[in-house]
């Protein structure tokens, strides 16, 4: 942590008490001057801090930020989330874990950012991200499985999140194939798995996760509000976006867990649960020119889509858009 952290920290400690000049310098070890520094950046930062020359300093009320210290404080996960960077505006949280992978962070650092000015979706598309109020997050994965069951991992994440909203919200969120998430038909968020290979062998993965946590109506555009939603909007109540991070991190850190030990299968059944798209009537695009119809009946071992069609035939897709 940095020094306003450090002092943002005790100010927490504190609650709604005062805190001498003179504590939190020996604290910090530094002088009254650089306190003085150090307060009047968190008030840049959106906190308000009362002072009082005889009392000290306290925190009166916070801006709705992300903090490494809060985090920390939230999280019960192991090695998920040891490593914690939070930006307060990114291209995007992609290219930052992938640059920290390539320096050696291990599995479990996240990346998270107030806002992206350029985050990004399958195939290249742009992800609405605005300032403080969603969860754009990027965690490095650092898998045994051979390159071909990478797309396990993005079912894996899909089913995290899903356990986590549900977890916290009650909300009835489901998964549908590949990598969205969505309640009432509506999309709330998106995975981007990528990652980075040499010989036949991966080297690390980036899953990138979107959530529209606290975005109201007026947020979106006309043409996102009819496709797309928060758990604002679906619950009637702001979320607190520090506590749904944890959860997202512990049960990545159990599925992950499982996944090294059991395989691919206790991770499909979660899946298969958890599912909008299985028993479905599906069309997905696959870049074909004719698109595969039928219905959606489960996932192969592989992490495929198996769609049976009218025929009876069944077609296992590995990558494309599914249509409902």
């Amino acid at each position: 942590m940095n020094n306003h952290e450090k002092l943002l920290s005790i100010l927490e400690e504190g609650a709604s008490d005062y805190i001498s000049g003179e504590e939190i310098s020996r604290r910090l070890s530094v002088s009254r001057t650089a306190i003085w520094k150090q307060i009047n950046k968190l008030r840049e930062l959106g906190y308000t801090i009362e002072a009082s020359s005889r009392r000290g300093y306290r925190l009166a009320s916070r801006p709705d930020r992300l903090e490494v210290s809060k985090l920390a404080r939230a999280l019960n996960s192991k090695s998920f989330g040891q490593r914690i960077v939070v930006l307060d505006s990114t291209v995007s949280t992609q290219q930052d874990a992938m640059r920290l992978a390539e320096e050696g962070a291990p599995e479990g650092t996240v990346v998270i950012a107030e806002e992206q000015t350029a985050g990004r979706g399958r195939f290249g598309r742009r992800w609405f991200s605005p300032r403080g109020k969603g969860i754009w997050m990027s965690i490095v994965l650092r898998p045994t499985q051979p390159l071909a069951f990478t797309p396990q991992l993005t079912l894996l994440t899909g089913v995290a999140m899903c356990r986590a909203i549900r977890r916290l919200t009650d909300v009835e969120v489901g998964i549908k194939w590949p990598n969205d998430l969505l309640i009432h038909g509506r999309k709330v968020s998106g995975i981007l798995l990528e990652s980075a290979t040499e010989d036949q062998r991966v080297r690390y993965c980036i899953a990138g996760l979107g959530i529209d946590v606290n975005l109201n109506p007026e947020d979106y555009s006309p043409e996102l509000l009819k496709v797309g939603t928060s758990l604002k909007i679906e619950t009637g109540r702001e979320i607190e976006r520090t506590a749904l991070i944890a959860a997202v991190l512990e049960e990545m850190e159990q599925l992950c867990k499982l996944y090294a030990e059991q395989g691919f299968q206790p991770i499909a059944m979660l899946w298969e649960a958890l599912s909008v798209t299985i028993n479905r009537s599906v069309q997905v695009h696959t870049g074909q020119d004719i698109p595969v119809e039928g219905t959606a009946v489960g996932l192969d071992p592989s992490g495929a889509l198996v769609i049976e069609t009218d025929q009876g035939e069944r077609i296992q897709v590995i990558s494309g858009d599914v249509q409902l």
